[in-house]
């Protein structure tokens, strides 16, 4: 058979002043492996703002993969204006189909929607593209006789080791190895993935998947060393949600990759590493961890449900510096209840980390669809939720980058939230510059 499966490219703001690509699109990269491994033909195709009128005849099924709301009608668009042929089984699937399958389902006009991981999913729907009886497959919805059928979810992966590895030559070149993304230094680097998942309940936070899955370290040298042949790769980056958590599994990666000599960062939370895991992680090539600090105010951390506190953060900061892997933080700012005080104490302790904090990365708050706080909306003060009066349809405003929305209380709450986000951003230019 022959698949096309569809991503969209859009392009973050992290650096404040400049467009950047995201890293690859791994759901589909994997999905594309697969069903290559299957003996399938497969081609990747964009969706970009101004490409979204895509010639799709001639494939037998065609895969929308929605990875993320604020890229939702976008997809959306490139689904009514694409030509497919009338016999072609359409597929949904991702991080937005996971939260929302029923309206995934409906608005794509689909034969079916993936919920949950869709490796395995995908080959089994191919072999039904024909009778379209998908009554066996688990983890799916679908319409039968004018009525919407799930069936039962599908269990995770029991070891993400057997997965082959993503379809990367499928794409340009110049999307996969990149020039300047790692650190802030000049390192051919490529992205990966060792882990999935996330078990930490934050309420900012849109994770689909709360049990951990890890890669073994076999497989990740593999991977790298794949990398290092066929792209020249000096380094990488590791996306994962929260890569950090089980330190046996990120010692025994860190282990089997060490004597490649890799350059690379990660994203973690400052209460699962120690000194003895930075120090590991260092010997083996890490130059950086990102740490999702969120904020300096205690009352906001706790609404946040991060479980830390300014003490803990301070200690694993001074931890990694002292490890020689330079520490980013990521902060967000107009959580509910962010004001002029709670901004004043995040900028106190970036000032005392300042000696030590290589880099620092600022978000502006966004209520996720499928987060905590989206989810109870009326509870956080969150107004413009699809679950509200006066929905406008748009899911492009849920986007974490160069948003600048009014998204909870009153005139007045915006008003402060705005005056304090300038405080905290003049402050932050001022010690970093207008970096990522």
């Amino acid at each position: 058979m022959k698949i096309a499966l569809l991503y969209p490219e859009v392009y973050d703001m992290a650096r404040f002043s400049q467009e950047r690509k995201e890293f690859p699109p791994f759901g589909v990269l994997y999905l594309a492996a697969v069903v290559e491994d299957a003996g399938h033909q497969v081609e990747i195709r964009r969706v970009a703002p101004g490409h979204t009128t895509l010639n799709l005849t001639g494939f037998d099924a065609v895969g929308f993969s929605l990875a993320s709301s604020a890229t939702y009608g976008l997809m959306l668009q490139a689904r009514r204006e694409s030509l497919i042929d009338s016999g072609a089984l359409v597929m949904v699937g991702g991080v937005h189909a996971n939260f929302y399958p029923a309206e995934s389902l409906r608005d794509f006009a689909a034969d079916v929607v993936a919920d949950g991981e869709s490796e395995d999913i995908i080959l089994e729907l191919l072999e039904h593209a024909s009778d379209r009886d998908f009554t066996g497959v688990a983890g799916v919805l679908f319409e039968r006789d004018g009525r919407t059928m799930r069936n039962p979810s599908r269990p995770l992966i029991r070891d993400i080791d057997t997965l082959p590895l993503p379809a990367r030559h499928l794409l340009p070149r110049e999307d996969i190895v990149l020039p300047d993304r790692l650190a802030g230094t000049d390192t051919r680097m490529a992205h990966v993935m060792f882990s999935r998942g996330c078990p930490f309940p934050c309420s900012f936070c849109a994770v689909g998947q709360r049990r951990m899955q890890y890669r073994g370290g076999t497989s990740a040298r593999t991977e790298l060393t794949h990398l290092i042949d066929a792209y020249g790769i000096e380094g990488f980056a590791i996306v994962d949600d929260n890569f950090i958590v089980n330190k046996s599994k990120v010692t025994d990666i860190c282990k089997h990759i060490s004597d490649l000599n890799l350059r690379w960062s990660a994203l973690s939370r400052v209460d699962t590493v120690d000194q003895a895991l930075l120090e590991t992680m260092a010997a083996s090539g890490c130059i950086e961890v990102k740490y999702g600090v969120e904020s300096g105010s205690e009352r906001l951390l706790k609404a946040m449900r991060k479980n830390t506190t300014r003490a803990k953060i301070r200690a694993t900061i001074r931890m990694t510096a002292r490890a020689g892997i330079q520490p980013k933080a990521f902060i967000i700012h107009g959580f509910p209840g962010e004001n002029t005080e709670t901004t004043r104490e995040t900028i106190s302790l970036l000032r005392e980390l300042r000696p030590m904090l290589g880099r620092v990365s600022l978000f502006r708050f966004v209520p996720l669809p499928g987060t905590e706080v989206y989810n109870n909306a009326l509870l956080h003060r969150i107004h413009g939720t699809h679950q509200q009066p006066g929905w406008d349809g748009d899911w492009t405003k849920f986007h974490i980058h160069h948003n600048e929305r009014h998204w909870w209380g009153d005139a007045d709450d915006w008003a402060e939230t705005e005056r304090s986000y300038a405080e905290l951003r003049a402050f932050i230019e001022d010690e970093w510059g207008p970096q990522g």
